[in-house]
């Protein structure tokens, strides 16, 4: 394949621990420093949460400023991704940090079931969510954990509601949503070719999915994610050591299947991202 595969690297999120692996980074030196050794192994996008020093996640504005200055000095022209998911804040305070005009947010268009909870996305907040990245020119990548979030996606963006070209990455693998099966991944890869044919695609499988996914996709051409957030382990037994750890996997799989691996300038012209600032 001639297609250069951007490599995502989900750093820390909201849920995992030091106690579940002490690799995690929690404080703000720790993220820079794990996604740098990440950069470096060959991730071009950093998807990223912020926590209080007790590992507590938020969407503090203050935190995520701080974050994205020490990328930008430690990770010259990587994609830095702010999240605007539900574990970190409530309402509008979700999007309480677009104003800080990151690369690329995560945007949820709809609601599902998680573990526990339901992850919820009501319509009026999801075109709030939309309206401010709009506003501040921030390229959405849609979290897709249902089809119906996939046909949203394509839905908003033909509607003009969405900044920038469409970017939809498949969850695969979270209990009581979107499964980890084959079958449907190769059926939202169709749809999304047939229905949206210049947009771009990314898959990231949830815990020990989240290696059988990085192979769907990179083996079908789209894009991929990985890290701690996601997924705590390198196998069964053995944690991972670090984020760097799985982003070379990842590339290991980009090597088998003869796929380069996007480079930070590359990943900007393929999502249509401007030289960074």
């Amino acid at each position: 394949m001639t297609n250069p595969c951007i490599i995502c690297v989900a750093i820390t999120g909201s849920l995992p621990q030091k106690t579940d692996n002490p690799a995690v980074p929690i404080t703000i030196d720790e993220q820079v420093e794990s996604t740098h050794e990440a950069f470096e192994a060959g991730a071009s996008i950093a998807h990223c949460h912020v926590r209080m020093e007790d590992g507590k996640p938020t969407s503090d504005p203050d935190r995520f400023a701080r974050l994205r200055e020490g990328l930008k000095r430690h990770c010259p022209g990587m994609i830095i991704q702010f999240s605007t998911g539900g574990r970190s804040g409530a309402g509008r305070e979700r999007g309480a940090m677009l104003s800080l005009k990151p690369d690329m947010a995560s945007l949820s268009v709809g609601s599902n079931n998680f573990p526990a909870r339901v992850y919820e996305n009501p319509p009026d907040l999801v075109e709030w969510l939309a309206g401010e990245m709009r506003f501040h020119e921030v390229v959405p990548e849609v979290e897709a954990f249902d089809l119906s979030h996939v046909m949203q996606a394509i839905r908003m963006h033909d509607a003009g509601m969405l900044f920038g070209p469409l970017y939809v990455q498949f969850v695969m693998g979270v209990k009581n949503a979107m499964p980890a099966d084959r079958d449907v991944f190769d059926f939202y890869v169709r749809m999304v070719t047939a229905r949206a044919p210049h947009a771009q695609w990314c898959a990231a499988g949830i815990g020990a999915n989240q290696i059988v996914v990085n192979e769907w996709a990179i083996a079908s051409g789209g894009h991929t994610r990985t890290g701690l957030e996601d997924n705590v382990r390198i196998s069964r037994e053995v944690l991972a050591p670090s984020n760097a750890a799985l982003v070379e996997r990842a590339v290991g799989l980009c090597e088998k299947y003869n796929r380069s691996v996007a480079s930070a300038e590359q990943a900007r012209a393929i999502l249509g991202l401007g030289k960074a600032a």
